[in-house]
């Protein structure tokens, strides 16, 4: 115990002897010793590109952040300074509390006069709706809702502009543009204003089926005029709309099991979903699991979804931790979380005491390489399973796959994964002055160098590619799995 507390003692400490008020200088020259004295990738990517092209961007930054007074500007700098390393695991931004204090001292009549003269598309209600009501074919003019907004959209020379009908009233009133699309060559490319009005470049636009409106992250409804709806295409907006897992059974052989996310809080949901459809499951011939934008979470969320698929054993590499006082400290974080079991507790002790012995080095928590998963159950159903990924599924999710795929049930189908895995166990510290918060990655994988995941991803063994539309997917992938073609 003496022992845990003094090291407790030396992190504060440590932090104590900054200054309070920090400048973006200050800042950087924080970022950059605890990245590289604490990240298990850090030594990775110098040796990968070389000291020289690091020494060049470091050289740049420290000199580019000696003049920056803003707040804003300085996130910015970091950002690209860090992001020269990898493009997953990795993050910093406003430390949360900061950002709390910033916005309690924003209210509301302050909001709406900061964005008060914002640009407006003027327009009458009862001559919009007449116009509205003539259009006679499926386009991007119409009224659309994404809550919290209502937005109107109307062709204006070779531009068509959304503005707002209903918002919030707060950092969105009504008439003010939210976005703007072009068109040109039959391509269109948007700018769309968030919700503190910062700019988004967007390429992808797409109208999905006769009512949906698709723009990289956003996706708007249509409201008027009214087109028919696509059955295929309803249940792609009910795919992504749902920020739950859920289950559904989409044909008399097949049935489909969408997961947006492993985020531990969605354990439970999955869990329950795969014990209260089991008898389906374990009945159907085909099982669809749509992982679209499936960042990731905890490896605990897909424990239930793997004895369904498996075949044979699975092989699982395992990883090393970088042992340093920073990073260790999650250990003691582990130690006094009230959800952890006392068995967990005392694997947490057990790792605390044996990082501290190899500060500097990597080490291995667990007693052999590879992890092998056997179980005494093959399911006859289902026979055919087809994984549906794109390049928005990461981390956990892509542990998933390389688990899943070497089932001889499994074909993934979709776009190539995001390719963010091989650094993992992301941490979190703040900065001295409290002005921003940096995560980064405590492991690396014991794949590396022979089969790397970051900036490669995984890649599907049916590619789906652009001439089939994403409310396609399914049905595409059920035809494949039905011998349908």
């Amino acid at each position: 115990m003496k022992r845990l507390l003094l090291i407790i003692f030396m992190f504060f400490a440590t932090h104590l002897t900054y200054a309070q008020n920090c400048s973006c200088a200050d800042n950087f020259v924080w970022l950059k010793e605890t990245f590289e004295k604490n990240d298990a990738g850090f030594q990775y990517v110098i040796d990968k590109k070389g000291i020289e092209e690091y020494t060049n961007h470091l050289n740049y930054y420290e000199e580019k952040v000696k003049t920056i007074d803003s707040k804003q500007e300085c996130l910015e700098n970091l950002q690209n300074w860090l992001y020269f390393f990898r493009k997953g695991h990795l993050w910093i931004d406003f430390a949360s509390d900061t950002v709390t204090q910033e916005n309690a001292i924003l209210d509301t009549l302050k909001i709406r006069n900061q964005y008060k003269n914002w640009e407006t598309f003027p327009y009458n209600e009862n001559e919009y709706n007449k116009y509205l009501s003539k259009i006679k074919e499926p386009g991007l003019e119409g009224v659309w809702f994404s809550e919290p907004y209502k937005i109107g959209v109307k062709k204006n020379k070779n531009e068509y502009i959304g503005f707002i009908i209903e918002a919030d009233g707060v950092y969105w009133s009504k008439a003010q543009v939210k976005f703007k699309i072009k068109e040109e060559n039959g391509k269109y490319d948007a700018v769309y204003y968030m919700q503190d009005h910062s700019v988004q470049n967007i390429k992808n636009i797409e109208l999905i089926g006769n009512n949906y409106l698709k723009m990289d992250f956003v996706l708007l409804k249509r409201v008027s005029p009214c087109f028919p709806s696509n059955k295929l295409v309803e249940m792609y907006f009910n795919i992504f709309t749902k920020n739950e897992a859920y289950f559904e059974k989409i044909t008399e052989n097949t049935t489909l099991l969408r997961i947006p996310s492993f985020d531990y809080a969605n354990k439970k949901i999955i869990d329950s979903l795969i014990e209260n459809n089991m008898n389906i499951i374990s009945s159907k011939e085909n099982l669809i699991i749509d992982l679209r934008f499936n960042g990731g979470g905890s490896d605990n969320c897909f424990e239930k979804i793997i004895p369904i698929i498996y075949t044979n054993p699975i092989r699982t590499i395992g990883v090393e931790f970088l042992s340093s006082k920073t990073n260790n400290l999650r250990m003691i974080e582990f130690m006094n979380d009230p959800e952890f079991s006392e068995e967990d507790k005392k694997w947490a002790k057990t790792a605390f005491e044996k990082l501290n012995q190899h500060i500097g080095e990597f080490v291995s928590l667990d007693t052999t390489i590879i992890d092998i998963i056997a179980y005494d159950t093959i399911y006859l159903y289902p026979k055919n399973v087809g994984i549906i990924i794109n390049n928005g599924c990461g981390s956990t999710t892509e542990q998933f796959l390389l688990a899943a795929k070497q089932s001889k049930k499994v074909k993934l189908f979709g776009t190539t994964t995001y390719g963010s895995l091989d650094i993992s166990n992301m941490h979190f510290v703040k900065s001295p002055c409290n002005d921003f918060e940096l995560g980064y990655g405590l492991s690396r994988s014991k794949r590396i160098p022979n089969m790397t995941i970051d900036g490669k991803g995984i890649q599907p063994d049916y590619y789906i590619d652009e001439t089939i539309n994403t409310y396609d997917w399914v049905d595409f992938v059920n035809k494949i799995l039905s011998n349908e073609f």
